[in-house]
């Protein structure tokens, strides 16, 4: 069986609320997008609610796509060294430091607040 690739190509916007529901029921919401749909009765009955919205092209059935395969593939040759090895690379150690900001540092404790102010006041006398 073969699949259906629809594309929006009109903007929804002033389409009647069940034209609009349709759009998304295929699977596009803004124009240029596009979404694969097998080809069944259902998916055939949105099309032809909202043919001047979309555009169908047919495509055919494509074998299975094997990249989950290849992914695996890649990530046992990325450990394969460190079994042969024996040796295990160290992770980079993660740092808890807390960043203070501009608002943490402006809070302060009334008494932080005048000691501060005293010191002030004393550099000020001083110069």
């Amino acid at each position: 069986m073969a699949d259906l690739v629809v594309t929006q190509v009109r903007s929804s916007i002033g389409a009647k609320p069940k034209h609009r529901g349709t759009l998304r029921a295929l699977g596009l919401g803004r124009i240029g997008k596009s979404n694969t749909l097998p080809d069944r009765p259902e998916i055939r009955g949105m099309i032809a609610k909202v043919p001047h919205m979309i555009t169908v092209d047919e495509e055919a059935e494509a074998p299975a796509k094997k990249a989950p395969a290849k992914k695996a593939a890649a990530a046992k040759k990325a450990a394969a060294p460190e079994k042969a090895t024996g040796k295990k690379t160290a992770a980079p150690e993660k740092t808890t430091a807390k960043k203070t900001t501009k608002k943490a540092a402006a809070k302060k404790t009334p008494a932080k607040r005048a000691a501060a102010k005293a010191s002030k006041s004393e550099e000020s006398r001083e110069s």
